[in-house]
């Protein structure tokens, strides 16, 4: 997707309607139309970036900034006991707008949204295994 077909540059462009909460200038907070649950909203940054891949730091540290001010928020106004931040990259992972953009989900028990092991708790991996799995990823973190 390109950004000039991007929904979410046309927000931040102004050239289609949204209900902003927050705009610095580099991230747009915004209600989403698809309201999952109340008080649903999408944190996105101003400038087209299709995933988290495409994100620098300062991108990821100010779309993360504006998501706590907004949990925040929603939890002083919707008084919620739960919260859930989402983040999909990719058709394999369900990425629907090729934008990076994060969801702020207020939660309350038994809304129904967000079954995240669908069949119960995943089975236990073995130390073995997971010690090999961290080895690969301590080696690409350090370069």
């Amino acid at each position: 997707m390109t950004a000039a077909a991007c929904p979410f540059c046309a927000i931040a462009a102004g050239d289609a309607p949204a209900s902003v909460i927050h705009d610095d200038g580099k991230v747009l907070a915004f209600m989403d139309l698809r309201q999952a649950v109340p008080g649903h909203v999408l944190v996105v940054p101003r400038k087209h970036v299709p995933d988290l891949y495409a994100l620098d730091d300062g991108e990821a540290a100010g779309v993360m900034q504006v998501a706590v001010r907004v949990a925040r928020a929603l939890r002083e106004a919707y008084h919620v006991p739960g919260l859930n931040l989402w983040q999909s990259n990719g058709e394999a992972g369900g990425q629907e707008v090729l934008h990076f953009h994060l969801h702020v989900h207020p939660r309350r028990p038994g809304d129904g949204l967000l079954r995240v092991y669908p069949q119960g708790s995943p089975p236990c991996t073995g130390a073995e295994e997971l010690e090999a799995m961290a080895r690969s990823l301590r080696s690409r973190l350090q370069s």
